[in-house]
């Protein structure tokens, strides 16, 4: 096992071995992680899928777009979501200019130095966004490539960005507070409290009148194609919208920082 190896532990082992990773926290007013089924009001995800969190360090590193999948394929990488403050949601209507091809203007008409921008003479579109109230969340990373590791530990030491780091949208900028490097110790199968989000073992999540749990399914995985790209994979989550810990029967989680966690 490397430094920042997610390989599998012995059963042996456990409690013993662990691998490093990096914590911070990520806030802002306001957060819209767009849900990928259609509907008349942009719902959010109420958990930033693990796409969106790949593609907000990929930010603050300054990688290209579609250049960083393969380092965070499941069996290079590990990401584990806590929300730590209560999810809430409201509705606001938004005026918008189409961003499609056709309706894309270029700037200006001649010339080699041109932008295209939306028309600004066309009408605007009203469209009912949800989006997410003062989101907060830690974030635990692990990475198998250990100069991204090292990257990403100066960056969040120092406080800066190649990008700016938003909530979805890029209008819904985003707070970046580093909180260490620490030990994820993998912990052996058993019935406990998660304080992370629970992922895939939705099954095991136990239910108690007073604590609510939820479940959504979000994009957890990309590749590049010669279209782009494609998401590979889905993974459900389960959470209290209050930010409180997940009970869960007889599975397999990580100690960080005194805390118990999933990672994907």
């Amino acid at each position: 096992m490397t430094q920042h190896s997610l390989g599998d532990w012995d059963d042996d082992n456990f409690g013993t071995e662990s691998a490093e990773c990096l914590s911070f926290e990520l806030r802002g007013q306001w957060g819209h992680f767009r849900r990928v089924e259609g509907n008349i009001v942009k719902q959010t995800y109420r958990i930033p899928p693990r796409t969106t969190i790949a593609g907000i360090i990929a930010a603050i590193l300054g990688l290209d777009r579609d250049s960083y999948y393969d380092a965070f394929a499941s069996e290079r990488s590990g990401i584990a979501v806590q929300p730590t403050e209560e999810l809430r949601t409201m509705n606001l209507p938004q005026n918008t200019l189409s961003t499609a091809k056709e309706d894309m203007k270029r700037v200006p008409s001649r010339g080699h130095a041109r932008i295209s921008m939306p028309d600004s003479t066309e009408l605007r579109q009203q469209h009912n966004y949800e989006v997410l109230v003062d989101p907060a969340y830690r974030i635990d990373v692990q990475l198998d490539d250990s100069e991204l590791f090292g990257d990403l530990r100066t960056r969040l030491e120092e406080g800066t960005s190649h990008y700016p780091p938003s909530l979805g949208l890029s209008e819904h900028l985003a707070e970046v507070e580093y909180l260490g490097t620490f030990e994820a110790e993998s912990c052996e199968a058993e019935d406990t409290d998660i304080d992370s989000v629970v992922v895939e073992a939705i099954d095991d999540v136990e239910l108690a009148p007073g604590n609510p749990v939820r479940v959504e399914r979000s994009p957890g995985f990309m590749a590049a194609d010669a279209g782009g790209r494609t998401t590979t994979k889905f993974l459900s989550l389960a959470y209290s919208p209050d930010a409180e810990p997940v009970h869960v029967h007889d599975v397999e989680t990580s100690r960080v920082d005194g805390r118990r966690v999933m990672f994907s």
